[in-house]
């Protein structure tokens, strides 16, 4: 039997932590103790029955999540795995959302049970996905962070689209710690201690599960039952704690990770020191909420402020975790054929695109069912139907741009404006505008998402030029500051204000008020921040190969990369402006072109345009039609086409058993 056996230091360091903890919450109890309270009475009923199950529920939420981030690591063999990265809360936020609106008697039988039955769907949905690959660590995050960034989006249009009594959801889903009683706090302390009881029993098959799929088989570990098993503990408990709080991000990927660099070596003592941990972070971060609240209460959900953390933490992380099985993202990808008449198929491209918008402008769906525009009926639907369409294809083409650039940038395939969080950047810096000025214009919010996306994709480009930092390290990154922006966009819509529903608005990816003269802004925009990326195609094609073969090239390096880096903050920042963070077209459209053999820079450019545009204008057509005479956000539903193009990218990935 092993001790825990922590560095002297560690231990200092977290009691120190604690004792902060305790005297935040000391603070606020003594708050309630005032001798000169006009209502003492009335202070007694708030201490029992709102302060201190709010501090019990604190200590109890961080240990249950510290304990289920471990037991997904540990058994997905993924230092990064956690409820939020696996998009479990999200998916549990995204059920309950739903049966609030469509199935209200669902949540007054057992909440639970919903948001249980929302995770449990998400992280199947990433099993099923990386099965084949063997859940190769970057493949499952980048497939949680999909379905994560999806569920948001879906849960902010359903509450948009039932008005103002359905915001305090999205304010819920930010994670909240404020009780009104004892009871959730006696829920969440039984179904600790019944996965902590459950996690000791099984403390032989998780020591085992640490090793190699082939050694676990050969010590008579029943493999797949007992992953599906730790599994399903490990999502039962964040799925209660979502359940009650809302989502409380970054504590189950923090907790593991600072136990091990505190000392923790064995399952056992990360058993012990994770819920430790745990409890202590989100204790001390709900301290420092109730210490900063204004008169009017907390402005910032605890969950929230601990995403805020949780993104630069991962950050600091990165370069400390070891990964045990990294994907070859810098082996050369399949073959794949060029196209032997690159003008034909850029015609081709061409006119599928033509042919594209002008069925998006003349076919819909009408009282009497299908019909093709025609005469008067057709004047008059135009100017309905033609700024949107509009900006659909100039938003699918800026994208489609970015995404070209930020892969010849990096070097990574899978770069893209959504996944390094150049989009999210956009919206903090368009919400840091909307909150300093009253009255915004168009111009001033243009210039405020383009300073937050030229922000971020710096920060980005630093992380992929420093020592150590490969391919697969540069997404986990961008995932980190793509989150950490979520986090900064949750707290601002959690004000609630005018300010906030434009930002949720924006967030689901809605261009259903859009007049002409931002039709014709955003067709301004491309062309100028797209015609001269074709005067770039040979900075294009030598950045790829690396800063000795540019210099010996003679590429001017420091000037390109600028140039580019500010070509492609714009031209996300505009994207983003129109149609929201969330798309995936910047990340598949660049991949369809090379897959028809477009690899050569300017070729590709052209028809990863052209491949975008028709893409975002099918997104928009595919957005009116499907739910008529309903309209679903143009933002989410192309993030749905690109989503499935990543999950058939995940799972053509065959397994490296037989590779």
């Amino acid at each position: 039997m092993s001790n825990i056996v922590l560095p002297r230091r560690s231990i200092l360091v977290w009691a120190l932590a604690a004792l902060a903890a305790a005297i935040l919450c000391a603070i606020t109890i003594a708050g309630h103790l005032s001798p000169g309270s006009a209502v003492p009475a009335l202070q007694r009923i708030i201490l029992l029955n709102a302060t201190l199950p709010r501090a019990a529920m604190a200590l109890l939420c961080g240990a249950a999540l510290g304990l289920s981030g471990l037991l997904l690591q540990r058994v997905l063999r993924n230092p990064l795995a956690e409820p939020s990265t696996l998009g479990i809360s999200a998916g549990a936020q995204l059920a309950m959302a739903a049966a609030a609106i469509y199935a209200p008697t669902l949540l007054e039988a057992g909440r639970e049970g919903v948001a249980l039955v929302g995770g449990l769907a998400a992280v199947a949905f990433i099993l099923a996905l990386n099965w084949r690959r063997d859940l190769e660590p970057v493949s499952v995050v980048l497939a949680g962070m999909m379905v994560s960034l999806t569920a948001t989006a879906a849960s902010a249009a359903l509450i948009l689209a039932n008005g103002e009594y359905m915001f305090s959801l999205f304010i819920w889903g930010g994670g909240t710690l404020s009780q009104q009683g004892w009871g959730p706090t006696i829920a969440i302390t039984l179904r600790l201690a019944f996965v902590a009881c459950a996690s000791l029993l099984l403390l032989r098959p998780l020591t085992i599960l640490g090793l190699d799929e082939t050694n676990a088989r050969s010590l008579g570990v029943a493999l797949y039952a007992t992953r599906f098993m730790v599994i399903g503990l490990a999502v039962w408990l964040a799925a209660s704690v979502t359940a009650e709080v809302g989502i409380i991000g970054f504590i189950g990927l923090a907790a593991p990770a600072l136990a091990t660099l505190s000392g923790a070596r064995t399952p056992r003592q990360k058993l012990i020191a994770a819920p430790l941990i745990g409890a202590v972070l989100l204790w001390l971060a709900d301290g420092l909420v109730q210490l900063f609240a204004g008169s009017g209460g907390e402005r910032i959900p605890t969950g929230a402020a601990t995403a805020l953390l949780g993104g630069p933490l991962l950050l600091w992380l990165l370069p400390r975790l070891r990964m045990l099985e990294w994907p070859s993202l810098n082996a050369k990808p399949p073959a794949t054929r060029r196209a032997s008449y690159p003008l034909l198929t850029l015609g081709i491209l061409l006119l599928l695109a033509l042919v594209m918008l002008i069925l998006a402008l003349i076919l819909g769906r009408g009282p009497d069912g299908w019909s093709l525009a025609h005469g008067v009926l057709l004047q008059d639907i135009l100017t309905f139907r033609s700024p949107r369409v509009a900006i659909a294809a100039a938003a699918g083409a800026m994208l489609a741009a970015a995404g070209t650039i930020m892969q010849r940038l990096t070097g990574n395939p899978l770069a893209s404006p959504e996944i390094l969080g150049v989009g999210t950047g956009a919206g903090v810096g368009l919400a840091a505008i909307l909150y300093l000025s009253a009255m915004p214009g168009q111009g001033l919010q243009l210039a405020g998402a383009s300073a937050g996306a030229l922000i971020v994709l710096a920060v980005m480009l630093v992380i992929a030029a420093r020592s150590g930092f490969g391919p697969e390290r540069l997404l986990l990154a961008g995932i980190a500051m793509s989150v950490l922006c979520s986090a900064v966009l949750t707290a601002a819509i959690a004000t609630g204000n005018r300010q906030a529903f434009q930002l949720l608005q924006w967030l689901s990816g809605s261009i259903s008020e859009v007049d002409t003269g931002e039709a014709w802004l955003a067709w301004a925009a491309a062309f100028l921040l797209i015609t001269p990326l074709f005067f770039t195609s040979r900075w294009l094609d030598v950045l790829p190969l690396g800063r000795t073969t540019a210099h010996a090239l003679g590429l001017p390096l420091a000037m390109s990369r600028l140039l580019l880096i500010v070509l492609c903050a714009g031209l996300t920042a505009f994207a983003s402006l129109l149609v929201g963070p969330l798309s995936f077209i910047g990340l598949i459209a660049p991949h369809l072109a090379r897959l028809i053999g477009l690899h050569r820079p300017l070729p590709g450019l052209i028809g990863s345009v052209l491949i975008g545009s028709g893409l975002m204008v099918l997104s928009d057509w595919l957005s009116r039609m499907v739910a008529f005479p309903y309209q679903l956000p143009l933002g989410l539903f192309a993030s749905l086409i690109g989503g499935t193009y990543l999950i058939w990218m995940l799972g053509r990935g065959e397994s490296r058993e037989t590779a």
